[in-house]
């Protein structure tokens, strides 16, 4: 009888261990390197190339597990395409664990690692698409091959694909038994911690990476947190949208400045920085690419020679358009890159309008304006004005056709007639006098 029991108990802890792998004593658990990877900033290129980076050493580095840390607001739904690839076909388990918030695409990043962990109090769903400024998009079209991607991520991990699609559209129907609940059309999913778990979106509910690493049957001993890189952490500083527009408010006024009060050097530097710094951040982020370089180069080129050659405006408008679209194109966003540059614009216009007034005097303008007077200290002869012989007579020395030569108070003088011949040794009389021209007319 005792036997029995005996046996019994032992079938009984071996079930249990076989249930609960998280379970298992520290001498089970697998020893291969586990790399924790954050995904914890807005979905885009730059968060891609980070993630893109730590999978590369997970992999070198023969790494048995990937945890996905993730609390996002979501982003890019064409870059979290890409990210969702990229998990699908690593050699390497992955999880996600949401920390915060896997959001919009950010719950479709999760649903494309092997397993799903969950914080307590954290969510995920709500990944209707959406444009740059927040306005639900409404396009069947697009919504349809969003929903479908949603679908299929949900069904490649076993889990429910209708709760996935009525997260992405906001004109399903769906019930959710097991949770009690069913999405109304103008609703839209997004499911806590705890009901994820019921509706199986999730696969454990852990409050920290160390506890889903255990239960994925991982040691801890072995852990490695992948870390931005100073370039990158720059980067994230340079691209916050308010300090992209003081680097354009800068980097416009700086040059305006040099370029028509020159000889001060120090807005020229300033303002060349500031270009370069925003160009940086957004290259580093992963949204600029080498076009854009390019295009500030060849905007600023021609913008200089504008201020040399005479082109009409022409060199001026060509140079302004090509920083505009090196400045749009190195941004994330176009419409949050035309707000910043409008700001940076009018802002930089009143510093200009200011600086020209105060230094009206050195202006480049000054170059084409004769300012200095030609008189006699300098070594100038100004022509004498003959004001003094108007009503004066002479004697035609030379014929006068109309013009010659006549002797006025014993002094040879060029005149002219208002017209008609004199001949030689006539005589005539001033008329009347313009500066040195001095018109006869017979006596």
């Amino acid at each position: 009888m005792l036997h029995r029991w005996l046996v019994l108990f032992m079938m009984l802890m071996l079930g249990m261990a076989a249930a609960f792998p998280g379970s298992a004593s520290a001498e089970d658990a697998k020893i291969a390197p586990v790399y924790i990877i954050p995904v914890d900033q807005k979905i885009e290129t730059g968060l891609e190339k980070f993630m893109k980076r730590g999978f590369k050493e997970a992999e070198k580095m023969n790494a048995g597990l990937i945890v996905l840390d993730i609390n996002t607001p979501g982003g890019l739904v064409t870059t979290a395409q890409t990210i969702g690839k990229m998990i699908r076909e690593s050699k390497i388990e992955s999880v996600a664990y949401i920390r915060g918030n896997a959001a919009s695409a950010g719950s479709y990043i999760a649903l494309n690692a092997d397993k799903i962990a969950m914080s307590p109090g954290s969510m995920i769903g709500a990944a209707a698409m959406v444009d740059s400024t927040g306005k639900r998009v409404d396009d069947p079209k697009l919504v349809a091959a969003w929903k479908s991607e949603m679908s299929a991520a949900a069904e490649s991990s076993g889990r429910n694909a209708k709760i996935a699609a009525g997260m992405a559209d906001i004109d399903m129907v769906v019930d959710m038994p097991e949770i009690g609940e069913k999405k109304e059309k103008g609703q839209i999913i997004a499911l806590s911690s705890e009901q994820a778990l019921k509706v199986g979106y999730t696969d454990k509910i852990a409050s920290s990476p160390e506890e889903v690493i255990s239960w994925m049957g991982y040691s801890t001993d072995n852990v490695i947190q992948v870390e931005h890189t100073w370039a990158e952490n720059i980067a994230t500083f340079l691209t916050n949208p308010i300090v992209m527009t003081i680097l354009l408010f800068l980097g416009i006024a700086g040059i305006v400045i040099e370029l028509i009060v020159p000889g001060f050097g120090v807005p020229g530097i300033i303002g060349t920085a500031a270009f370069i710094l925003y160009f940086f951040g957004n290259y580093v982020a992963g949204f600029a690419g080498n076009e854009t370089w390019l295009l500030f180069i060849i905007g600023l080129i021609l913008m200089i020679l504008e201020m040399f050659v005479p082109s009409f405006g022409i060199l001026g408008v060509l140079g302004a358009i090509s920083l505009v679209a090196g400045v749009i194109r190195a941004a994330y966003d176009t419409s949050h890159a035309l707000i910043s540059l409008g700001i940076a614009f009018i802002a930089a216009l009143v510093v200009v309008v200011v600086v020209a007034i105060v230094f009206k005097e050195r202006g480049i303008w000054n170059r084409f304006i004769l300012n200095e007077s030609l008189t006699k200290e300098q070594g100038y002869v100004p022509t004498e004005s003959r004001e003094s012989l108007l009503g004066k007579e002479g004697v035609s020395v030379t014929p006068l056709r109309p013009a010659g030569t006549a002797l006025i108070d014993d002094e040879r003088v060029d005149v002219v007639t208002e017209g008609e011949f004199i001949p030689r040794d006539s005589a005539v009389v001033v008329v009347h006098v313009e500066g040195a021209r001095v018109v006869v007319k017979p006596k």
